[in-house]
Order: structure tokens, then sequence, then C-alpha cells
């Protein structure tokens, strides 16, 4: 038996390997993938060479880059984190065969796992398996966004995902698959206002198919908009939070200028070519701002041991549950053969197509 797997040889130049699968051992199951979904920002980034682990060491300990060996040379032979597969094999009782699950395995037509080791996030049978692609990895994301906003309000006593937006006003910035997760979770959570604040027609278009309301920052100035519109006390006007979702420079000085005094940007971007163009000498200063990175690696500190990646999942179900069909429709951009993966995330690196969503289908 062979598995398909995509691989990144050198920037610009995806393959599709063949490699023997491995033997199935006790405690252990093979899944064989249905779907697998396209992350544009961390994949891309591989794919461009624009990714840090390329090129420097990350030293974990000290939690810093350093000069030295690339901490993921080339080639890539992991990438992906939105998979969903069915159980064909299993010798462990801990996960059935025919069971569907969500995992985080990469670009493959198969996989060996260790329940262990890894995880299995059993879909719901009543939930579309495509939209499992947000189960694992993609939707906890955009779910310890909104954990960081909690945390920001009532550091290590959140209750609810929704203590950090309910009853507040929230702007977005960006309306790709994160910015557009995170704006229906806020909205899921009781927010008293969304705004999805991005550039691109077709983004605000699919924001506004999905029921959330946009503006274009190349119109009117949003932050001078949102600061008319959402008043709170003399000289106090803007966001209370902004989840900042496009990894661009003015996005951030946007997400900034929006927010009322003493508030915060929960940032979920990843800035491939770092931020120099942000002007923390303006809003920023004058309005005593926060900046608060909310990347999956962790959740805030001190909840952990109560928000675990597998309650973040939960909560991507329950917003599946709620909006999947207007999620499939209008989020997935494209559904392509997973053959055509190298063709597709070649053209997408250099701006040849643009999708907002694409899930590789086996």
């Amino acid at each position: 038996m062979r598995d398909r797997v995509v691989t990144v040889a050198a920037p610009g130049r995806v393959e599709l390997v063949e490699q023997e699968a491995a033997a199935l051992r006790p405690g252990t199951f093979r899944v064989e993938t249905l779907y697998s979904g396209v992350s544009a920002g961390t994949e891309l980034s591989y794919v461009k060479g624009t990714n840090p682990y390329l090129n420097v060491t990350w030293n974990a300990d000290l939690g810093l880059f350093q000069p030295g060996e690339a901490s993921t040379p080339y080639p890539v032979t992991r990438l992906g984190y939105m998979q969903v597969g069915r159980v064909v094999e299993s010798a462990t009782q801990a996960v059935p065969v025919g069971a569907v699950g969500a995992m985080t395995y990469g670009h493959r037509t198969g996989w060996l796992a260790d329940p262990v080791a890894e995880r299995f996030v059993p879909l719901p049978d009543n939930l579309d398996p495509l939209l499992g692609v947000y189960v694992a990895h993609m939707g906890p994301i955009c779910a310890n966004g909104l954990l960081h906003a909690a945390a920001d309000l009532h550091g290590a006593d959140v209750r609810s995902l929704g203590d950090g937006v309910r009853g507040r006003r929230v702007a977005v910035v960006g309306a790709g698959v994160v910015g557009l997760l995170t704006a229906l979770l806020a909205r899921r959570h009781g927010a008293a206002s969304v705004v999805v604040l991005d550039p691109t027609p077709r983004r605000r278009e699919v924001a506004e198919a999905l029921g959330l309301e946009t503006l274009d920052p190349d119109a009117d100035d949003p932050a001078v908009v949102l600061k008319t519109r959402w008043a709170h006390t003399a000289g106090d006007r803007g966001a209370d939070v902004v989840f900042q979702c496009r990894g661009q420079a003015w996005a951030l000085q946007l997400a900034l200028r929006t927010l009322r005094p003493q508030a915060t940007v929960i940032d979920l971007a990843f800035y491939q070519g770092g931020a120099d163009a942000v002007r923390l000498g303006e809003e920023f200063h004058h309005n005593g701002l926060a900046l608060r990175c909310a990347q999956i690696g962790r959740v805030p500190r001190g909840l952990a041991p109560t928000w675990d990646r597998e309650r973040l999942s939960a909560e991507t179900i329950d917003l599946l549950g709620a909006y999947g069909d207007v999620i499939r429709k209008h989020l997935v951009s494209a559904v392509v053969p997973f053959d055509e993966a190298p063709t597709l995330l070649t053209d997408l690196a250099e701006r040849r197509r643009q999708e907002l969503q694409v899930v590789l289908a086996v």
C-alpha cells in the first residue's frame, strides 16, 4: 500500500510523491483521507520561501529565532493541518473502524496514527464531513482569538468563549477564512455589533452573504466611521476589541486606529514580511492601546487546564452546527481533486489564482 503526499521540494516547486504506507501496529489506526483543506497563509509561506523556519534555527528553549541551520529545511514533507479521514483499519479500541474524524497530518491520501500522540476529533453524523477541515486546527485558531479577548478582561476566570465579546462592539480586520470564522464566532457568542473590514470586494461579498456587516478601508476611513458610530463617553470612542486577521502592516495599523482608548487588538495574523509600516508613535501610544498575539501554540496563561484544544474543537463544531450551510456555500470557494494540489498551490503562491478556501478531495 502506498500513500500520495504533497511536498515542497524548493521555493515554487511543489510535488506529489508516493511513499510506502506504514504497517498497522498494536495501538494504532489507519485513516484514508476524504478532504484536506488548504491554509493560504502558513502553507503558501513554504511554497514562497518566506517562512522563517526555512532560513534560521528556532530555539524552542529560549523562544528565539537564531542564525543557524533551518529548523524546517527543504524538502517540506508535511504540509497542511486541515484533514478529514475515515478509519479503515484499527488496532485500538479507542478509535473504531468506520469513524470519520478531523486530524492534522498534512496533505496525503492516508495516514497511520497513534491516538496517544495525535488528536482524532470524531465528527457528528449530521455534519458535512467537508466542513470537518476546520475542526482540528483552523477553528481552534479562531476560537483561541476569542479566548484571548476573554482573558484580557477576566484573566484566568474565563467561563465562556463569549466572555470577551458578549455585549461589546467588535471589529475584525481581514475577511479571509480566519477573519470570517472569528467574526461568526463573535456573533455566535453575543457581540453587540460585528463589523468586518477588508479592501477586497469579493471577500466583503462573502462576509455579507454570511450575514456580516462590512466596511471598505479604501472608501471611507473605517476608523472614523466606527468611532463616530461607537461612542462610550466623552473622548472614548471606537471598538471594544479588534481581531486582526490579515498579515500585513496596514491591517495592524488600521486595527490600532479603530480601537477605543486602552483597548486591545487580538492579533491572529502571520506577518511573513514583518510589519515595518506600523506607526507605534501614533494611536498606539496616545490611546494607551494593547496588542496580544493569539497564536494557536498556546492558550492564555492559566487557562490550559480548562481550555485545551479539545474544547476549542468542540466550540468549532458548535459554530459549524449553527452556520454550516452558509459556510459551505460561501466560504468554501473551490473543491479540487487531490492530484491537482501541486498546480493549485503554485498558482495560489504566484497569485495566478485567487481563492478564499480550497479543499482537496481524495
